[in-house]
């Protein structure tokens, strides 16, 4: 079990490159987080939902994605607190306080899930959450040393060197949990490090004295990463570099409970696309050629949150430019006129205005629909998913966006063709599919075969953390 010091530490990173490492070595790999929270989630074979993390480390691994590599699934949404999904499907709704007392009822999902896991696998690589010295959280726990003492996992603890006080950070760690804890730790990992490492030999050597665990790797920086899907919305601030020959501007407004945004990362991946990303506070830019609405966990909040940032002024003045705009899913049922929410699943019962580009209208349900979907648009075909509560119609539907591979229609258009709204998640990742929103916005062909992409990356990544990291040590530790 790799856990952190803290959120954000790395240990999504390097659960996904041992998968792959350990998987090119003939081992069957599963990767395991009892906990997750996160609005990125992916679509599994059997129908249900894990955080995105679990869905590319399977894709590392080689295994097709299950609902029990992420059992529990915390989906934050506006003021009711958090959607708990268990093993793929929506379980319940809870407040912060709430879930605590929720927690010891869902220990019995976690072990269930992770029993399956290894009764078919070689190695089980299981991920904590969150920080593994949140000592007030420790009764009760389910993610970090909770499950490990359930079910007697070894322990690597994973500190980050480049926000600094690694040395404290994990040296406080063994501090503050219970011996029963600390004893289950066997070794340490320190994460993006820049610079030569034998500037911190010395510090390893301090850490491994302190706390009686084994060093087992000093894991320099990967700047890659940036080009493999996030689920946490950390990854979202982070700088990409600059592109000087970009020649299309795209606009995405970033609102409090976005979704599912690496459905943005095919076009961050092109050299010709300058992807701007505004917050509340900025302006989308008036140059622009596409306005992108992403997914949402809030819909009627989040539309709030746009219109109070003027980003609905920003968007008619785009379309009377001349632009485009296309809404993705939570993006999707903002642009119709009314959102309705009559059993309260995302707040409050209620209804809210939308932005009235499309002449449709959203009733939202408890039915959560999950499905892989194929189909083609404009006359190419694609392939992603849908994961979204309750449906839409109206007239502009009459005019779809595409069709599904059952002939079904999805989505719909404005008159003019210029206001697009689709439920269908991962539009972008399709090569053909995206280098025809190239051409339309008056760039040249696509630069990225995408998938190559991110599978080269995985292997990288799987090379990078193999160099650096001792693991034949730690598959000597595993049970």
């Amino acid at each position: 079990m790799f856990q952190g010091t803290g959120s954000d530490v790395g240990k999504s990173l390097i659960v996904t490159g041992l998968a792959r490492a350990l998987a090119d070595r003939g081992l069957k790999v599963r990767p395991f987080k009892p906990q997750n929270m996160s609005n990125n989630a992916g679509v599994t074979m059997e129908g249900g939902e894990i955080g995105r993390a679990q869905a590319l480390q399977a894709r590392a691994a080689r295994t097709p994605p299950t609902v029990h590599m992420n059992p529990v699934l915390l989906k934050p949404q506006s003021e009711i607190g958090a959607q708990i999904v268990v093993q793929g499907r929506v379980h319940d709704v809870a407040k912060a306080d709430a879930y605590q007392r929720i927690k010891p009822e869902l220990m019995r999902y976690v072990l269930d899930s992770f029993a399956r896991l290894r009764r078919e696998a070689d190695v089980v690589l299981v991920e904590g959450a969150g920080s593994a010295s949140e000592v007030n959280l420790r009764p009760n726990d389910i993610a970090n040393m909770g499950f490990a003492r359930a079910t007697d996992v070894p322990v690597v603890l994973i500190g980050d060197i480049d926000r600094g006080g690694v040395i404290a950070s994990i040296v406080g760690t063994k501090a503050v949990i219970e011996p029963g804890d600390a004893a289950l730790v066997r070794g340490f990992l320190i994460n993006k490090f820049r610079g030569e490492p034998a500037l911190f030999a010395s510090g390893m050597k301090m850490i491994a004295q302190a706390t009686g665990w084994r060093p087992l790797g000093l894991i320099p920086f990967f700047p890659d990463a940036r080009l493999l899907p996030a689920e946490d919305v950390l990854a979202l601030e982070r700088a990409v570099p600059a592109k000087p020959h970009a020649c299309i501007r795209i606009a995405v407004p970033i609102l409090p409970h976005i979704a599912n945004f690496d459905d943005l990362d095919p076009l961050e991946a092109e050299s010709a696309v300058e992807l701007v990303k505004v917050r509340p506070g900025g302006a989308l830019p008036g140059d622009a050629a596409l306005v992108i609405l992403p997914g949402s966990k809030a819909t009627i909040a989040d539309l709030a949150a746009l219109r109070k940032a003027g980003f609905d002024i920003d968007i008619v003045a785009h379309l009377r430019r001349g632009g485009i705009v296309i809404g993705l899913c939570g993006g999707y049922q903002m642009l119709g006129r009314t959102i309705t929410d009559p059993n309260g699943v995302e707040g409050p019962p209620g209804a809210g205005e939308g932005l009235g580009l499309l002449d449709v209208e959203t009733v939202l349900s408890g039915e959560k629909r999950l499905e892989a979907v194929r189909g083609e648009a404009g006359g190419i075909p694609f392939s992603g998913y849908e994961m979204h509560m309750g449906g839409t119609a109206g007239p502009d539907c009459a005019r779809p966006f595409a069709r599904l591979s059952d002939g079904a229609p999805e989505g719909a258009m404005s008159a003019d063709g210029r206001v697009i709204g689709t439920y269908v998640h991962g539009l972008f990742g399709n090569d053909a599919q995206r280098a025809a929103w190239l051409a339309r916005l008056g760039g040249g062909p696509s630069a990225v075969a995408h998938d190559a992409l991110v599978e080269c990356t995985l292997d990288r990544l799987a090379a990078h953390i193999a160099a650096q990291v001792d693991i034949d040590r730690i598959l000597s530790l595993a049970r």
